[in-house]
């Protein structure tokens, strides 16, 4: 405990304890008089908004203003046509400077392991077969310690927040190194940690309900994880089920990756992996399966029929040699509306970015199904609000949570356009894959501004994280 105090301490950049954002030079940003917080801000004269309305449509509205109060946004409107008064604001960000700013809402990636973060590099030589590489990564992670998780995670949410990740669902066997990573970035976590666990065989659902009851006191959001449903018995489930229903909240699991788990599956309860959950009272809304890609037609029937989630992965589908997610077929049941995207870890994805995960699900479909632009950025924002349970998140409207991520427009990824039709502006943003954003917002305050973060001094974040790599490799060769 100690340690990770100290380690806090030293990732905390030199800087005063409320930025001064005009000291930066070459800002946008300008304090008005002398608050004691910045609670209220305007974000003035944004070339583009880009959100799904109330009717669920994607819009791309033109020099549009947003202004926040204590973290929710409380009007959106067009620049020229209402003036706050600067007795109102404590905080100006003029969007209009230097080309303009877009501004999306921040993304939701729905499925990472962020202590992984620590194990990059550990599957990406080119030699050896996969199941070996997965072998060797299995033993570095059991190597690891609570401070690495912590150091991990750090570096995971820190990465998610400069691709412009605002909220994710971690699937981890730890939980607090994961809540004081939150804490310290300010990352909105749904912390799903395992009632099961073959890496924390002390893992159970008694220990899990130990931090439910204490939800309230957490910064992230408490929730449960099953590696695979095979890997757990009947009375186990169960004593999920029961959580689940009394605590509201999440449950998520890997599901159907590869045919052998399927074959696990019938094995343990006689069904396929929907079925059994059907079975065991877990098949609602509130279980968020990851992968899913060995599932029936008549199994994904049944995820619509009873609203499961599904965040699909296809570049770690595709390096895992897992096999495709059956799009089209979620599609012809209706059921795509249920489905958000997720990076996995940096050992699966060397990239914690959404908007190549979004190119590479278009690719991954074009020959069966066209998935359009438009579906894949909900996919991203509202969609995987809706899929997670977030509520109020996801969409640039009066009375959502202000995490919002600013991007230059004079920038590649972005020009040429088609200025009569500028939702043209959603396509080459994913098709030109992932990017820095310029500032980041999470619950109304600045984690990242002018490009650089308010709250980890992100190069003491990578020599830290490359010192403990060794040692833990280290660790290993003992």
């Amino acid at each position: 405990m100690v340690k990770t105090k100290k380690i806090i301490s030293d990732l905390r950049p030199v800087i005063a304890e409320r930025i001064s954002f005009e000291a930066q030079g070459h800002t946008r940003y300008k304090i008005i008089g002398q608050p004691k917080a910045l609670k209220r801000v305007l974000i003035e004269g944004a070339t583009f908004i880009v959100t799904v309305d109330n009717q669920e449509k994607l819009q791309v509205l033109p020099n549009r203003s947003i202004y926040i109060v204590n973290g929710i946004i409380k009007k959106v409107f067009p620049t020229k046509k209402l003036k706050i008064p600067r007795s109102q604001i404590d905080l100006l960000y003029d969007a209009s400077l230097r080309g303009g700013i877009v501004v999306t809402p921040g993304f939701i990636n729905g499925h990472a392991h962020p202590p992984m973060y620590m194990l990059r590099s550990s599957m990406t030589l080119d030699k050896g077969n996969i199941v070996d590489q997965v072998k060797k990564m299995a033993k570095l992670e059991a190597k690891m310690t609570e401070e690495d998780f912590f150091l991990g995670a750090v570096g995971d949410f820190t990465e998610e927040q400069k691709f412009g990740i605002t909220t994710v669902l971690s699937h981890y066997a730890t939980f607090e190194p994961i809540e004081k990573a939150a804490r310290l970035t300010r990352q909105n976590v749904i912390n799903a940690v395992s009632a099961v666990s073959n890496s924390h065989p002390e893992n159970s659902p008694a220990m899990v309900e130990k931090i439910l009851k204490k939800k309230s006191q957490y910064f992230s959001q408490p929730a449960i994880a099953i590696h695979y449903l095979h890997k757990a018995t009947r009375q186990e489930l169960e004593q999920v089920r029961r959580l689940v229903k009394k605590y509201k909240v999440i449950l998520t699991m890997h599901a159907a990756e590869n045919e052998q788990f399927v074959e696990d599956n019938v094995k343990q309860f006689g069904r396929r992996t929907v079925e059994a959950l059907v079975d065991l009272g877990l098949a609602n809304a509130s279980t968020i399966l990851s992968h899913a890609v060995h599932f029936s037609d008549e199994e994904i029937e049944l995820v619509k029929k009873h609203k499961i989630g599904i965040v699909h992965l296809p570049t770690s589908n595709k390096l895992h040699k897992s096999g495709e997610l059956r799009y089209p077929i979620f599609v012809k049941f209706k059921a795509e509306k249920q489905i958000c995207l997720g990076t996995d870890s940096v050992i699966s994805k060397n990239s914690l970015d959404l908007l190549s995960e979004a190119l590479q699900s278009r690719i991954t479909h074009i020959d069966k199904h066209r998935v359009l632009y438009e579906d894949l950025f909900k996919m991203m924002t509202s969609q995987a609000a809706q899929v997670l349970q977030l509520g109020q998140v996801g969409k640039i409207l009066p009375g959502y949570r202000a995490d919002l991520a600013f991007w230059k427009l004079k920038d590649r990824g972005f020009l040429p356009y088609n200025e009569k039709k500028p939702i043209s502006l959603i396509g080459n943003m994913i098709t030109h894959g992932g990017r820095n954003i310029r500032d980041l917002m999470i619950n109304g305050e600045f984690i990242i501004s002018n490009r650089r973060h308010n709250l980890v001094d992100e190069s003491e974040i990578l020599v830290n994280l490359q010192a403990a790599h060794m040692k833990l490799r280290r660790r290993l060769e003992k």
